[in-house]
């Protein structure tokens, strides 16, 4: 999963599917782990991103370095239990703390994020940064669903279809 902006390198999959194949069930981007960066983000985003991580890994008892980037991937099988059903900024944080909840085993890999060639962007940080905050509530207070372990055959046979 990658912003359509241009700012994220393919190459970088590699990582990420690494993570994958030796264990990981979701895989983070991050701008903040040892090799990553960004030539795009400024003071505000990076106040807010470091405050919002911050809280979430105090609500939660995580360890993410970067909540707010937009670079996953994960198996398919784990669709169900993501249950993405917002539209906005805070997609990254919902995902990030529902893999969590649901108990999935979550690996973070250095990223770079590029200036964007494609688009003007939407980001509005202060409205979107209280829309992850919200986010970061409502999901505090409702229930994670069930992780679904399947058989290991039926596994490799799911993840041929991986996210």
């Amino acid at each position: 999963m990658i912003d359509a902006d241009g700012s994220t390198d393919g190459r970088e999959i590699i990582q990420f599917v690494g993570a994958l194949v030796t264990g990981a069930d979701f895989v983070k981007g991050s701008r903040y782990a040892a090799g990553g960066g960004s030539d795009d983000l400024t003071f505000t985003r990076t106040f807010g991103n470091k405050a919002l991580t911050r809280l979430v890994n105090k609500m939660y008892g995580t360890s993410y370095s970067d909540l707010c980037y937009g670079y996953n991937a994960f198996w398919a099988r784990h669709l169900d239990v993501l249950n993405l059903d917002c539209d906005g900024f805070e997609i990254e944080t919902l995902m990030n703390i529902r893999a969590f909840k649901a108990g999935l085993k979550v690996h973070e890999v250095p990223s770079h994020e590029r200036c964007r060639i494609h688009g003007e962007s939407n980001l509005h940080a202060v409205r979107d940064g209280i829309r992850v905050l919200k986010t970061i509530i409502r999901e505090w207070r409702s229930t994670p669903a069930p992780v679904v372990h399947e058989p290991a055959a039926a596994a490799r046979a799911a993840d041929q279809g991986a996210a």
